[in-house]
């Protein structure tokens, strides 16, 4: 009989864990960007995050993922309209309230690709 292997740790980088997380890297403390994270780690994160990761998610900077879905386009739709840098939760919502002619656009866009999506799988 062979006695069962230790559980081992799975850890991810320091990006992946960002991404998981809906936060940019590069605004996380330095101590989140310089080790791993394990997998337990994140779901403690997720389930009670500390105040820099509140903080961050409310007035971001966010990225693009995150700056896409409150605007409600798509992340090419963003690239279009000349979006390339992350946007804070202030700047999201001033881009909102200027609804630009692009944005604008880019919502309609967005809202044909999600009906043609839900058309299909009913299919």
């Amino acid at each position: 009989m062979t006695s069962p292997k230790p559980k081992s740790i799975q850890t991810m980088k320091p990006e992946t864990a960002a991404k998981k997380l809906g936060v940019l890297l590069s605004a996380t403390p330095a101590e989140f960007q310089e080790g791993v994270v394990s997998r337990d780690e994140l779901n403690e994160l997720q389930s009670r995050p500390p105040a820099w990761l509140v903080e961050l998610r409310r007035n971001g900077p966010h990225p693009k993922q995150v700056v896409a879905a409150k605007l409600k386009v798509s992340i090419s739709g963003l690239a279009r309209g000349g979006i390339t840098e992350p946007l804070t939760t202030a700047e999201i919502d001033a881009l909102k309230a200027e609804n630009p002619e692009w944005l604008e656009h880019e919502r309609s866009v967005q809202a044909e690709a999600r009906k043609e999506a839900l058309r299909l799988k009913q299919r």
